[in-house]
């Protein structure tokens, strides 16, 4: 970010999500229990897989690091909401807001990549599973997760050198409760036509590159399941994939209706309400939507207690 883009802006104002103090101290309360359920499920999930030999494969080797990305991606935006909730000071400094936008960028970008990569797990062990110990072995899921962040990191750096083009030299009041994309395209008095076409190809590249493997994938793995003639082998092989499936849908769904849409076309309140669900709410979910249909974790769960007694 050059200097010469920081000119009379020095700091922004986050409008939050309400004026009303009664509503912010609501949502103050229940922001702070789902952030504490998010700390709680994510670092839980981390451990439980750490501590239980048994769950050192690949499926779980994958969810450790999307626990983190959502543990992160949480911590990125969270508390810097409840802060403004509690409080009437609800500034934030140039630098920070630009920190904040590119690791939501660079985490959010990652754990697309991660859900084409545990996709790619659940097709190997489905569709091959007499190879899956080779196809999957642990050199190349580290190489998978590495190129997952990777990937996250070109995104996260190709939207700051487009963003630290920009100037704000009019209002420096963003109306949302993060420093995201489109309320700050918004508030420019550089023409954004240019960079909102070069973001809008990084992401929307990721996204596709992630939506098509996962979809290949699920197309492979469901035409495989079709062939297999035992019932209970069928609902053993659709049920390893319904919690990420699940999981992929709550959170692409969100993704694409707020950001695959026209700048102009930028809601307020429908946007916001989104952006709460996918910052503050899918982090805490995603531990719940892979833990309580799954019995291997609430196994090692009941090992793990057992040897702290």
């Amino acid at each position: 970010m050059g200097r010469r883009n920081i000119t009379q802006v020095s700091d922004f104002i986050l409008m939050g999500l309400t004026d009303s103090e009664e509503i912010r101290l609501v949502l103050f309360t229940l922001f702070l229990l789902i952030y504490l359920m998010t700390v709680l499920g994510n670092v839980g999930m981390i451990l439980i897989i750490y501590l239980d030999s048994r769950l050192h494969t690949p499926m779980y080797f994958f969810l450790s690091h999307l626990s983190f990305l959502d543990l992160s991606y949480s911590s990125v935006i969270t508390p810097k909401t409840l802060d403004n909730l509690l409080t009437s000071k609800q500034n934030i400094s140039y630098l920070n807001c630009f920190t904040q936008m590119s690791f939501f960028v660079f985490l959010g970008a990652t754990e697309c990549f991660l859900l084409s990569s545990m996709a790619y797990d659940r097709h190997a062990a489905i569709c091959s599973p007499l190879y899956y110990p080779i196809v999957m072995s642990t050199r190349r899921c580290c190489s998978l997760v590495f190129g997952c962040y990777l990937m996250g990191f070109m995104d996260s750096f190709v939207n700051g050198l487009c963003m630290s083009r920009l100037h704000f030299c009019k209002s420096n009041i963003i109306f949302h409760f993060f420093c995201d994309l489109s309320p700050i395209l918004a508030l420019s008095c550089t023409d954004t036509h240019d960079i909102e076409i070069i973001i809008s190809t990084f992401a929307g590249s990721s996204l596709v590159l992630s939506l098509l493997t996962i979809a290949v994938s699920y197309v492979s793995i469901v035409s495989t399941i079709l062939k297999i003639t035992s019932t209970s082998s069928k609902q053993k092989a659709f049920s390893t994939c319904a919690s990420h499936l699940l999981g992929v849908t709550v959170f692409y769904g969100t993704m694409i209706f707020t950001y695959l849409k026209p700048n102009k076309s930028y809601s307020l309140g429908k946007d916001q309400i989104a952006s709460v669900f996918y910052t503050i709410v899918i982090p805490m979910l995603n531990p719940l939507i892979y833990s309580l249909r799954n019995k291997e974790v609430k196994n090692a769960l009941s090992r793990v207690v057992q040897k702290t007694k």
